[in-house]
């Protein structure tokens, strides 16, 4: 293996929506850096199978709809 060519893999703290926490090795961030995240399986519509709508972030969601809207004929 080379040398200095691989990120930091290191300890950090994951913060789930409902506040749990748990550690975890990673690249992210520096050692005891914490993560927390906006979308896990507690909350993910696709794992809870409920109709929440997601954030839509940057327009992203709205320029979708807007440029398929009546694609099918909806």
């Amino acid at each position: 293996m080379k040398n200095d060519i691989h990120p930091d893999y290191h300890m950090i703290k994951v913060v789930m929506t409902d506040g749990s926490e748990f550690m975890t090795r990673s690249t992210y961030g520096a050692e005891g850096d914490t993560l927390n995240l906006d979308i896990d399986p507690t909350s993910h519509p696709a794992w809870t199978g409920s109709n929440n709508q997601l954030l839509d972030r940057g327009g992203r969601v709205s320029r979708f709809k807007d440029k398929f809207a009546g694609f099918l004929g909806s």
